[in-house]
């Protein structure tokens, strides 16, 4: 099974995309309401870990893809697959605003590795897409330097996001 023939399958039966992205930030705002003082002790800082990993994963996904289609295959926004690219964003932010609402998302574990990890597939989107618009010609034009500096930044942004997600409490 293809990526594009699992979309197309989700795509066929979209109560279980919807029931999915529904039930995460009905948990978080269930869990907000139980444990409105205790957000920050073991039973409820687990949830809240496993509700971000739920809802930050597909959420990520869902971002990369619409970027790369946008910028890579040249797609319409008119194109854009609700239940796919949208619907999980759309729950990402819903259940992040939820878990905020009853304690500090920087307190949640694992909260810093994500957003590490986000900061990494900006850096690598960035550099490829600078290598496919950019041409040997292209490099001709600019001087090595600025070239050398650009590299040695992206470099830099991909290093801090890595440390990001190894990082230890």
């Amino acid at each position: 099974m293809t990526l594009g023939e699992l979309f197309t399958l989700l795509a066929a039966n979209p109560i279980i995309l919807v029931g999915y992205f529904l039930v995460l930030p009905l948990t978080a705002l269930l869990a907000g309401i139980l444990g409105r003082t205790e957000g920050e002790e073991i039973p409820w800082n687990y949830l809240y870990s496993l509700l971000v990993y739920l809802a930050a994963v597909p959420g990520m996904f869902a971002i990369v893809l619409s970027v790369y289609f946008w910028l890579f295959e040249k797609r319409s926004i008119l194109e854009t697959d609700v239940y796919i690219q949208v619907l999980p964003v759309i729950s990402m932010v819903l259940t992040f605003w939820l878990i905020r609402w009853n304690v500090s998302l920087e307190k949640v574990r694992g909260f810093g590795k994500l957003a590490g990890l986000m900061m990494m597939i900006v850096v690598v989107l960035l550099l490829m897409w600078i290598i496919d618009r950019t041409h040997i010609i292209a490099f001709t034009y600019l001087p090595f330097y600025w070239v050398i500096l650009i590299l040695i930044a992206l470099l830099v942004v991909f290093r801090l996001g890595w440390s990001r997600v190894i990082e230890r409490r």
